[in-house]
């Protein structure tokens, strides 16, 4: 299909052509609130990865999905980074964090208008009313690019389920995430099932099983797929916890040790506090929640990470969860060249630096 090709693309201008269509109508309405279209359409088309509507896209392939229902297709995993917009912006705001993809998030920047013009109230508070605002009109536009895509009543049934059980999920891993932060439970236990809940299943699972839902495809094929898509997407958070601790911050466009200051208990954090010995634990401790943690006690804590055997470990895992992944990758008996392009995917997703 020639959508192949420049998928990436594709899936950019279809999100910038449903957001001039959905917003004409509110702009004209109510002018004021532009600004929060706006900022939502900046955030969704600044830059990412497109990763779910990549795996999305290609499972649908794979699966043996009919060339005339493909503009329908695109409009549905487009979909997904507008749900992908309303996790990160609510997650920004969750975890306090001052900038994404080198810009402010949305929260900080809207806080700073209302700063600049002199507004009543306190900023920070206009802010976090702004970026729960702007993050439900992304789930709220999600919901309505799906459900409009130009593809038969039988084939949009078939995916719905998916479609929920997705939305579902990222709540509870976000509820999940917090709750473990509170708690302080640093198990490695609890860090797998935030990263399964979180991020693994609307990140590469779901769109998966969304997109062979969308091609009519069976359990036989469905289920090695979701297989591939837990493992992976699981192997692509561990990554990301690495970044988070490890990360430049000029290739990530977050500050370095952003997941330490914010408290998130990742495996990378289980396995030192599990591996470490009595002085080592305490560095990690004492920096974990530490909002003002400075960029020697982040090297502090990296250097601790590294000799009490956690970056290894999780590198580990990391392979482990890969290989196992491709495994059942095979056993799904996608058509080519959708086999080639996951298992490409795949390498890109855990050993990327951004």
């Amino acid at each position: 299909m020639n959508y192949d090709a420049d998928l990436p693309g594709r899936v950019e201008r279809e999100l910038a052509r449903f957001r001039r269509e959905a917003g004409e109508q509110i702009r004209a309405d109510e002018p004021r609130f532009a600004a929060g279209v706006e900022a939502l359409t900046e955030f969704v088309l600044r830059g990412g990865k497109r990763l779910r509507p990549t795996f999305a896209w290609w499972a649908w392939r794979g699966a043996g999905g009919e060339e005339s229902d493909r503009d329908g297709v695109l409009q549905v995993v487009s979909s997904l980074e507008l749900v992908q917009a309303c996790a990160l912006i609510h997650d920004d705001l969750i975890d306090s964090s001052d900038s994404r993809r080198g810009h402010p998030t949305v929260h900080v920047a809207f806080a700073e208008r209302h700063a600049t013009q002199g507004w009543l109230g306190a900023s920070p508070a206009f802010g976090l009313a702004a970026a729960v605002l702007i993050g439900d009109l992304a789930l709220a536009w999600a919901d309505d690019m799906f459900s409009t895509a130009p593809l038969s009543p039988a084939t949009l049934a078939a995916a719905r389920p998916v479609w929920r059980a997705m939305r579902t999920e990222v709540l509870a891993g976000q509820f999940l995430d917090v709750g473990t932060q509170a708690t302080g439970d640093a198990s490695p236990e609890a860090a797998l099932r935030v990263s399964r809940l979180k991020t693994a299943a609307y990140t590469v699972e779901r769109p998966l099983h969304l997109g062979a839902a969308l091609a009519g495809a069976g359990p036989e094929r469905i289920e090695p797929l979701r297989e591939f898509g837990r493992d992976l997407g699981i192997a692509f958070q561990l990554r990301d916890d690495l970044l988070g601790v490890f990360g430049d911050p000029s290739v990530t466009g977050k500050p370095a040790g952003d997941d330490l200051r914010e408290g998130k208990r990742t495996l990378l954090v289980a396995l030192g506090l599990q591996q470490a010995d009595a002085a080592q634990a305490a560095v990690i401790e004492k920096a974990i929640g530490n909002p003002a943690l400075s960029d020697s006690e982040v090297d502090a804590v990296r250097a601790v990470l590294t000799e009490a055997g956690a970056v290894a470990a999780v590198e580990r895992r990391i392979t482990e969860l890969t290989g196992t992944g491709l495994a059942a990758l095979g056993r799904a008996g996608l058509a080519e060249p959708a086999a080639t392009r996951l298992a490409e995917l795949a390498a890109k997703a855990t050993q990327r630096t951004y």
